[in-house]
């Protein structure tokens, strides 16, 4: 419990809402892993930067994804810059429209203060403490040029696997690879050795995954590790015109082939329509619909592949709506803390945001930091969602509980208990109404006080503040929030008198309960 707080004052007036959580009813555990966040190369080398270092720390993202991305595909963990492999070509081909030319390769062993190398991605991840999960390079089984190149793609993998020495346990097969947008998608046929198609399927990656599966585990069995490796599927029923028959046949084709050898499924998701200028509403309505959404279809294409539903594990997401800076917005904090509270409902595995850093981009941004290049702020300053995942994180316990809400369908609760025995909430109102809200309790005892976190925009940049403020305070930046979050005081007041708070329009508030000793 915190020692130091702020007297909060409850609200006298009527409740508008009433929120009951049933702490006696757990549904289930909720998993550790779903804090995570996306590492690239191309953000810097994070052990050289103590500032982001240092906040990373104080994120616990429990686990850190790595090399990408897209680039994944592209990707020589062992190679050092201009090395690449003398069976790669050095024009890849993809699906979509792209202009040829000679293509950028990313390389593990790149030591510039500008890149993540290998070397710096497990030095962060000791130092933060933190779980790797690592994308191997499929792309390579497509475009290698070798009379083998899925044994070879299969075999460097495996290769990385001996070099991890037990590290890692979590691996993925490529990255998106029904993407028109992905190196491998298309192949050129007159340097394929192998008799490979042109385009690439479901079945032929299943059949392909396979080989890297075998290929991986046998070498973690050979350095003594335990490693489970995760498939690229499809998160939803693809059915709009300009899905390819790739897309729309890959999970049946996939499962066709590769039937249970996959240890989890990979999943990822931008949620918002494809760079729509989309609304604060149309945002947040999309985190509830979309998370539940993937899970039920995961269940089905289980069933219909007759297949076993395996862990899921979303490794990418984030929202795609641009052109009022929503990305680095406070919007897309509240959105971050509901998709949280989604995947602890619906039991995901594993979840990793994308990403830690990118670039500002007019304000498209899906990095949590920024590289530098956004006006009016120094290099990783942390966008608003920093600060919703951290609390999050801090008020939400290991197991999920019961929740209700009656009186406004814009409230919405995510329950949880800790081991320790506190409760812990974290509520939403996503609407445009300030809500005041009374918490009924069944099959727990309250302790004397009650803990409470408060997380709102500004009025700058329309309904897409580019600035959060937790109880009230605020940073000095033109974006961002406070500094060091760890440092504000909570509000707290007794629970003799109930637990009720006032809930600001479009807000976030964690509220940590004490139980009696």
């Amino acid at each position: 419990m915190p020692k130091n707080y702020i007297k909060y004052d409850q609200p006298k007036a009527v409740a508008s809402v009433e929120v009951s959580v049933d702490a006696g009813k757990v549904m289930g555990k909720v998993s550790k892993y779903i804090y995570g966040n996306n590492t690239n190369p191309y953000m810097t080398n994070i052990i050289g930067q103590p500032a982001l270092l240092n906040a990373i720390k104080t994120l616990k993202p429990q686990v850190l994804r790595y090399p990408g991305g897209n680039l994944s595909n592209v990707f020589f963990w062992n190679a050092s810059p201009g090395e690449k492999p003398s069976d790669v070509p050095d024009t890849i081909l993809y699906g979509d429209n792209r202009e040829k030319k000679r293509e950028q390769f990313w390389y593990g062993r790149d030591e510039r203060a500008n890149t993540l190398s290998l070397n710096n991605y497990y030095a962060t991840l000791k130092q933060t403490n933190s779980t790797g999960i690592i994308c191997v390079n499929y792309g390579y089984a497509r475009y290698g040029t070798d009379t083998n190149p899925v044994q070879k793609a299969a075999h460097l993998a495996a290769e990385w696997v001996r070099h991890d020495k037990g590290r890692t346990q979590f691996w993925e097969v490529g990255n998106e690879n029904y993407g028109t947008w992905q190196a491998g998608f298309q192949i050129d046929t007159t340097k394929n050795k192998d008799h490979q198609p042109r385009y690439i399927t479901g079945q032929l990656y299943g059949a392909h995954f396979k080989v890297f599966a075998d290929s991986m585990k046998a070498a973690a069995r050979q350095v003594g590790a335990t490693i489970y490796v995760g498939a690229v599927i499809i998160e939803t029923l693809k059915e709009k015109s300009w899905e390819g028959v790739i897309e729309k046949n890959w999970n049946t084709g996939f499962f066709k082939m590769a039937r249970n050898t996959a240890d989890f499924f990979i999943v990822h998701s931008y949620y918002t329509p494809y760079n729509q200028n989309s609304s604060a509403s149309v945002i947040l309505n999309t985190a509830t619909a979309e998370t539940t959404k993937i899970m039920a279809y995961m269940h089905q294409i289980a069933i219909d592949c007759h297949v076993d539903l395996k862990p899921i594990a979303l490794t990418e997401w984030n929202i795609f709506a641009s052109g009022s800076k929503q990305a680095c917005s406070y919007i897309n904090g509240i959105h971050a803390a509901i998709v949280l509270g989604e995947l602890a409902k619906n039991k995901y595995g594993m979840a990793s945001r994308w990403d830690l850093a990118n670039g500002y981009n007019e304000g498209n941004d899906h990095g949590m930091f920024s590289k530098g290049d956004e006006p009016g702020v120094p290099v990783w300053n942390p966008r608003p969602v920093y600060y919703y995942m951290y609390y999050f994180q801090k008020f939400f316990g290991d197991k999920l509980v019961e929740s209700s809400v009656s009186g406004s369908t814009d409230v919405l609760i995510y329950a949880s208990k800790f081991t320790s025995g506190e409760v812990g909430l974290v509520i939403v109102n996503k609407g445009l109404n300030q809500q005041t809200i009374s918490i009924k309790t069944e099959n727990f005892n309250p302790g004397k006080r009650y803990y409470l976190y408060t997380l709102t925009g500004g009025s700058d940049n329309g309904e897409f503040s580019q600035k959060v403020f937790v109880n009230g305070k605020g940073g000095r930046y033109a974006a961002g929030g406070p500094p060091d979050a760890e440092s504000i005081k909570p509000f707290s007041a007794a629970t003799k008198s109930g637990i009720s708070i006032n809930s600001p329009a479009y807000s976030v508030q964690y509220i940590l309960i004490d139980n009696e000793k």
